[in-house]
């Protein structure tokens, strides 16, 4: 991460009840597209590695002998385990509550290790060089993430000039301008990030940090979004609640209040309190674990 910001195991406190709900899907291909690139068959290990509630591992449990996800947010463990029960791949699943930097903890080795919009929270440099030692020759190292081109346009990509309508579809785009505007308002300019702040966002570049930790690659893979989606007032507050820099505890005692905002500035936006989206695409870059 960037000088003068350190991580805090506060970092997502309390996101983990909102994250399912609140973060829009990847792209619906996903799996599909990582069972045919990488010949996934049913046998093998994979690791997620940030795996908060379990959301990449258990879309992909289907194509693994045994699922990991480690994460250091104890609620994100919790949460991936009583998911994992409800789909019936207990048996299957290990989480464990621990940060990347504390791997490879026991673990083994892994065919597949997966970092979905987690990388960056990391001390990128240690963590690389450690999972490739946990892969296995000719393993992956698979990075995922919204498609960063689309990022930033939200819910509001297609919207039609001056109508805060999602193009061809019935319902307002979240007002994400106005929601960002309250959030500074009760937190301050300067984005948050468990007890410290990250004034210039951040870190990017895994490319260069990969390349050096001796992974060869990339193979970039897009799943295509653009499916419509609807949302209502109550996904998009678990939106803002799951992310760390609007986590919950950095309210304090006007967290309440901000809820109370919150909705009153969606009602205005939407009073029926149905929103429209598309699916965002999803962008995956395929690092591999053996000779350049």
């Amino acid at each position: 991460m960037g000088a003068g910001w350190e991580w805090d195991d506060s970092l997502f406190a309390g996101t983990a009840r909102y994250y399912r709900r609140g973060r829009l899907p990847y792209a619906p291909g996903l799996a599909g597209t990582l069972a045919e690139v990488l010949q996934l068959d049913g046998r093998g290990r994979l690791i997620d590695v940030g795996c908060g509630p379990g959301v990449i591992a258990l879309s992909l449990a289907h194509l693994f002998s045994e699922i990991v996800g480690v994460d250091p947010d104890r609620g994100m463990v919790a949460e991936a385990a009583r998911e994992a029960a409800e789909r019936g791949v207990a048996g299957k699943a290990r989480w464990v509550q621990a940060r990347a930097e504390d791997l490879p903890a026991g673990l083994g080795m892994f065919d597949l290790a997966t970092f979905a919009q987690s990388f960056h929270w990391m001390d990128r440099a240690l963590v690389a060089v450690t999972i490739k030692g946990m892969l296995k020759t000719g393993g992956v190292l698979a990075h995922i993430s919204d498609l960063k081109t689309e990022r930033g346009q939200g819910a509001e990509a297609g919207t039609a000039a001056g109508t805060g309508i999602v193009g061809g579809l019935p319902h307002p785009a979240t007002p994400r301008s106005a929601v960002d505007e309250l959030v500074k308002q009760y937190l301050g300019p300067v984005r948050r990030a468990g007890r410290g702040v990250l004034p210039h966002g951040t870190p990017g570049s895994e490319a260069a940090v990969l390349t050096r930790a001796g992974f060869s690659g990339p193979q970039r893979h897009v799943v295509p979004g653009g499916q419509p989606l609807e949302r209502s007032a109550d996904d998009l507050v678990a939106e803002v609640f799951s992310m760390s820099f609007s986590a919950p505890h950095l309210f304090g005692t006007r967290r309440d209040a901000f809820e109370t905002d919150l909705r009153q500035l969606l009602r205005e936006a939407s009073p029926s309190g149905r929103f429209s989206a598309r699916q965002p695409s999803t962008e995956i870059f395929v690092w591999r674990n053996g000779p350049r």
